[in-house]
């Protein structure tokens, strides 16, 4: 990461700081933004003068390497920060974190998430200091073990055992986890409002779960299952097969990842949202800032339990199989049934998993023979397109991914007449949006 400056002034140091909260990086003094280089004049202490001052105002401190550069006869200098080990650095108090180019203020919730990270915690390992013991089933715990040991992790015998060897306890008292794990009664802490939706508004069945997070995983599967729609296949066999809506294994794995990974810390509940053709899972608690979509969808990250002592139970118990592998097994399964790509999304305080099924009277136009289906959909559904629409379906009939602003290059026309032949395309029957405007995909299809 880099940064130019025409001056040493504050702005120099919150960079810095943003650097040592992020991946490291160096601010080049000397040089203005439009990387001009201008040069600044120092005398034999200026340097080492910044060097204190930004010692004195961070928090914990920190000490930039320096370089001097000669270039063009003028003088450059470059202050250079890694990573720090224990974070968050703060300058006057406030927090900083680097975002692409810019600076950005760090929230509360970022704040405490940084410094968690930084000592390989999390917040469901601290105390709890509302309830005690006699606030947790002691039942539920045996039942952990049970489940523990058909998995071959024969950790211990008694519940008390296993809440010591977990880091349950500590100090004779519950932390987080072992009360969301194990909780005896229902409370507003785990609050997952469910619902069954005819349209945006008109809500057709609700419930609602506030017990424990392993008896969670139930509730939540059960209540979408009940209301998603199955096909019997038949065969010719003496048993006939079921086909259901969506891949129930990867159902189960969204809420299983919506459970183990949501911020208890916040006061919104999860909801899940379940519509004739797409299921909406929002869980608050965003992804950590060093994990991007892109990443998710690439398999290109490190895991980092946001509640790591949960996350184990679930894994020991057999729930999960490994950090960071639940995503691409629920896309693998949804492109083995041949489903639209689920949608995955920052949204607000959190994060949105949205699946879509098939719609059943819509025919996916295959891509390898695409540009010969694109000619018979064109001539059965509408036969006085524009060039322009034509070339539009044939550019998204192979790639269901492109941009308006891609088409709009790949076309010729200003972005705006994009917008208004794909919106033409879609009211005549010839394209659908398939999931949001971010993260979706355009589908050519015929109708029936």
């Amino acid at each position: 990461m880099v940064e130019f400056k025409s001056s040493f002034n504050d702005e120099v140091i919150t960079s810095l700081v943003a650097f040592a909260n992020t991946k490291g990086g160096t601010v080049y003094i000397g040089v203005n933004n439009k990387s001009e280089a201008k040069g600044i004049n120092v005398g034999k202490e200026t340097i080492q003068s910044w060097v204190n001052e930004i010692k004195n105002k961070t928090s914990p401190s920190i000490i930039p390497s320096s370089q001097t550069y000669s270039y063009d006869s003028k003088v450059i200098v470059a202050l250079n920060v890694i990573e720090y080990p224990i974070k968050p650095v703060s300058f006057k108090g406030r927090y900083f974190k680097r975002i692409s180019n810019a600076n950005h203020s760090m929230s509360v919730t970022e704040v405490a998430d940084a410094h968690l990270q930084s000592i390989n915690s999390s917040w469901d390992a601290y105390p709890n200091t509302t309830h005690t013991l006699d606030d947790i089933s002691l039942e539920k715990v045996q039942t952990s073990i049970e489940l523990m040991n058909k998995n071959g992790m024969s950790i211990a015998d008694d519940p008390l055992t296993l809440l010591l060897k977990y880091n349950l306890l500590r100090d004779n008292k519950l932390t987080n986890a072992a009360y969301l794990l194990y909780k005896k009664a229902d409370s507003f802490e785990t609050t997952i409002e469910l619902g069954r939706f005819q349209d945006a508004i008109t809500i057709k069945d609700t419930a609602r779960s506030k017990s424990d997070v392993i008896s969670q995983v139930e509730q939540v599967f059960n209540f979408v299952k009940k209301h998603l729609n199955k096909r019997i296949i038949i065969t010719g066999k003496p048993q006939n097969t079921q086909k259901w809506q969506y891949p129930l294994e990867a159902i189960r794995e969204i809420i299983m990842n919506m459970i183990i990974h949501r911020d208890y810390r916040s006061s919104s509940d999860s909801i899940v949202k379940v519509f004739d053709s797409r299921i909406e899972f929002y869980n608050p608690g965003r992804l950590p800032q060093t994990i991007t979509i892109e990443d998710l969808l690439n398999n290109t990250y490190q895991s980092t339990p946001r509640n790591k002592l949960i996350a184990d139970i679930f894994k020991d118990m057999g729930h999960i199989e490994k950090y960071g592998s639940g995503i691409q097994r629920i896309i693998n399964q949804f492109k083995v049934e041949r489903l639209p790509m689920p949608s995955f999304q920052n949204i607000s305080e959190g994060f949105m998993v949205t699946v879509f099924a098939e719609d059943d009277n819509k025919v996916i136009v295959p891509t390898k023979v695409a540009e010969k289906v694109v000619e018979k959909v064109v001539e059965k559904v509408v036969e006085n397109l524009t060039d322009n629409q034509k070339l539009i379906v044939d550019i998204i009939a192979n790639n269901k991914y492109a941009t308006a602003i891609e088409i709009s290059k790949k076309v010729g026309i200003s972005h705006r007449k994009t917008q208004e032949n794909l919106a033409k395309l879609k009211e005549i029957g010839i394209l659908k949006r398939i999931g949001p405007a971010k993260g979706g995909h355009w589908r050519v299809i015929q109708k029936s």
